[in-house]
């Protein structure tokens, strides 16, 4: 057996178990924590902390059973890579850091895992090892060092407390002045892992990562990282103004990645911006004070998002990785299992009734109209979730409804037995994933009363997202810009709002030119010649000197002889 398939069984079983314990855990509502003392410096004791209640339960058990999925449909996606073993190695380290995160109550022993997170994904982007991939890694890591930096402030100034387990501290946080500005060092942290306005130009960039990695760090792993972080600190937060602006970024961000993904041809890059909406949704009604149902989407959302991701790269893999969707059509003639599943979870990402999405969106929707929330953010809800939808069908309208595009001479074809395998394990959890934790989680206690109107206008929104997204993949982009003479609006709305140009080009590009003129004027100028280079160019000519006199010529050794004996005879 190899060490795929090894792994696929270890983490499927260790899934299975953690499932049914977190259900314990939450019908007989325990909290375990345990203290494993590690050593003991004069008097001080050095304690790591674990956390064990039904959340992190469930969501290791979700982790657990997508990268199981994930690392069973790479046994036969990177069966060409002569490395196949080191992005195994990645993979399981990546899953370790994200377990040390879930199960951490104390902000040092999240570091450990939040810092692993960040290293491992930088080491998975740059796994090609191309100039594309070297500049993605780079702008995810340095974008995520700002979070990390966050978390070591934060840690700095719960020294005041005398513990970093914040667990124990949530009755006086918020009326301490040093809370805030924690709370600040956190939400920011959460924003830079989960990619939110202004750190969201990271996200689309990550995509330069093998596929099986992406349907892994996109649907369960590293970008809900921000989002579970926040969860974890939601009692210490309610009633702040953190939970405010978190409420107006989330629902800025849905918006932003909704426009730009409908105007992206990279396969890859429409579902990365689909995520950074869904990131966008969670951070929003976590933001309105619903803890449980941000924490529910967090989970649904992993399945279709993890499923889209596998059938992308089921796609690519078959085009000679190939990534832009002009190029596909028909594709249900040729690959028809893979598109079958390709729209479930686009119908699972649209929120269609009794997918995994459904009961989670259709639920954020509900209750988000019921909230006193003002006009803006309520506009902000709907509008998203209608771009959803438009994105969702001009990808299917792509895929399935024009003609195929590529070479005459076609080889499409999935034989690969591996990859239907891990699709099939997801299809399942994306069709009754959502209802079956609907049921596990959710208690009925309070009734969702609506108007007529607004109880319709999920509905009237996802219809009016499914027209307009058909009609814009009618008519192409060149004629839309003649049409409407629109092109400075277009690639505002197509480059996520100038954010990758202002927040990484922007920053580095002055910094770049000024150490430029720096190495001009003196590694390259005068420190060159009056420096190193000057002191190597007198030695070498005085070494060449000391060379020809070392030389064996009896001239010169004659001469010596006399200059020698008259030195002698000048002495004495």
């Amino acid at each position: 057996m190899n060490l795929f398939k090894l792994n696929f069984f270890i983490f499927l079983s260790c899934s299975m178990i953690l499932f049914f314990v977190g259900i314990y855990f939450m019908y007989f509502n325990m909290i375990y924590f345990m203290e494993w003392e590690m050593f003991m410096l004069n008097s001080n004791s050095i304690v790591y902390v674990l956390l064990f209640d039904w959340m992190s339960l469930l969501f290791m058990s979700f982790v657990f059973y997508i990268s199981s999925m994930v690392i069973y449909y790479s046994n036969d996606y990177m069966s060409e890579d002569k490395t196949k073993n080191r992005f195994l190695y990645l993979v399981i380290l990546f899953v370790i850091s994200m377990m040390m995160m879930i199960i951490s109550p104390n902000l040092i022993s999240i570091l450990v895992g939040w810092d692993g997170l960040g290293l491992v994904s930088y080491c998975l982007v740059i796994y090609y090892q191309n100039e594309k991939s070297f500049n993605a890694g780079m702008l995810t890591v340095l974008s995520n060092r700002i979070g990390d930096v966050c978390l070591l402030i934060g840690i700095a100034w719960m020294l005041n407390y005398g513990s970093w387990n914040f667990f124990i501290y949530s009755d006086y946080f918020l009326s301490m002045y040093e809370s805030k500005f924690i709370m600040g060092m956190v939400l920011i942290a959460g924003m830079t892992k989960s990619a939110q306005i202004p750190f969201s130009a990271w996200l689309p960039a990550a995509m330069a990562a093998p596929t099986p990695v992406s349907a892994l760090v996109h649907s369960s792993t590293l970008v809900t990282a921000g989002v579970y972080l926040l969860i974890r600190f939601h009692d210490l937060m309610k009633n702040s103004i953190f939970f405010d602006i978190l409420l107006l970024i989330g629902c800025l961000t849905m918006f932003m990645s909704g426009m730009g993904a409908n105007y992206e041809f990279d396969l890859k890059k429409i579902i990365a911006l689909s995520t950074l909406s869904q990131l966008g949704l969670m951070m929003g009604i976590l933001g309105l004070g619903f803890m449980k149902l941000s924490f529910f989407h967090l989970l649904t959302h992993a399945l279709f998002k993890a499923l889209l991701f596998m059938c992308a790269g089921m796609i690519i893999h078959c085009f000679g990785n190939v990534q832009d969707i002009r190029y596909m059509g028909k594709l249900m003639n040729y690959m028809p299992i893979t598109l079958i599943s390709l729209n479930i979870s686009n119908l699972a990402l649209c929120g269609m009734p009794f997918l995994a999405g459904f009961y989670s969106k259709d639920l954020i929707l509900e209750m988000m109209s019921m909230s006193e929330t003002n006009f803006l953010i309520y506009f902000l809800f709907y509008i998203s979730t209608g771009l959803t939808v438009m994105y969702s069908v001009r990808l299917v309208y792509y895929t399935m409804m024009k003609n195929y595009s590529y070479f005459s001479f076609v080889l499409l074809n999935e034989n690969s037995k591996f990859m239907l395998f891990g699709m099939a394990g997801m299809v399942f959890m994306a069709i009754f994933g959502g209802s079956m934790m609907m049921w596990i989680m959710f208690s009925w206690e309070s009734m969702i009363m609506l108007t007529y109107v607004m109880k319709l206008m999920v509905i009237i929104v996802i219809i009016m997202g499914a027209w307009l997204g058909y009609e814009l993949s009618l008519m192409s982009i060149k004629n839309f810009l003649i049409i409407n003479n629109q092109k400075e609006l277009l690639n505002f709305l197509g480059t996520m709002w100038y954010m990758p140009i202002i927040f990484s080009y922007g920053i580095s590009k002055k910094f770049f030119e000024e150490s430029g003129k720096l190495n001009k004027l003196f590694d390259q100028g005068w420190s060159e010649l009056l420096g190193v280079q000057g002191l190597y160019n007198y030695l070498n000519n005085n070494s060449n000197i000391l060379q020809m006199i070392q030389n064996n010529d009896l001239k010169l050794i004659f001469l010596f002889f006399i200059m020698f004996m008259m030195f002698l005879y000048l002495i004495f």
